[in-house]
């Protein structure tokens, strides 16, 4: 893998996020990594810096992760990996070793875990986490459609440290 700057990811941030989706990764205090399926995010500037935001939900294990670390990598990939990113939506990691049951091995960006196989990976640390809150949706639908158990996602501001690309 090689570094390269924000500016040069050559793709949609819809495409990777939306259509293609991505894997969030972060370690515990402990070293154990985890690993999750997302499709819901963005790229952009905040704060004058490069930043993506993420999405989590409550009981997704991997959110105790990140809120361990404060740092992550978002992992995305070329090729058909549909299969083991549907997977690792699905599984949880408290059950399993799910990285390792998709043959997927795990690499490090100085101490932020990613996953090999990757074509593109963004490292960075979280500037600022918040659950939303159902007061603040001005689009009151959303709530019913998304969130009917109030399983609010905890959105994640990362500063992008580093984008590596094979």
């Amino acid at each position: 893998m090689q570094s390269i700057k924000a500016e040069q990811i050559q793709k949609s941030c819809f495409s990777l996020i939306g259509k293609d989706w991505m894997l969030i990764t972060a370690k515990d205090g402990e070293g154990k990594v985890n690993t999750m399926t997302a499709s819901w995010g963005g790229m952009g500037v905040l704060w004058g810096k490069q930043v993506a935001f993420v999405f989590i939900r409550p009981q997704r294990y991997t959110k105790q992760f990140v809120d361990a670390s404060h740092e992550l990598s978002l992992s995305f990939f070329d090729g058909d990996y549909r299969k083991e990113l549907t997977y690792l939506g699905k599984v949880s990691g408290r059950d399993c070793d799910k990285i390792k049951e998709c043959n997927f091995d795990v690499a490090y960006d100085g101490q932020v875990p990613y996953i090999a196989q990757a074509s593109l990976v963004i490292t960075g640390k979280v500037l600022y986490a918040q659950t939303l809150d159902e007061d603040c949706f001005i689009d009151v639908k959303a709530i019913s459609q998304w969130y009917p158990a109030g399983d609010f996602h905890t959105m994640y501001v990362v500063g992008i440290d580093d984008v590596l690309t094979k």
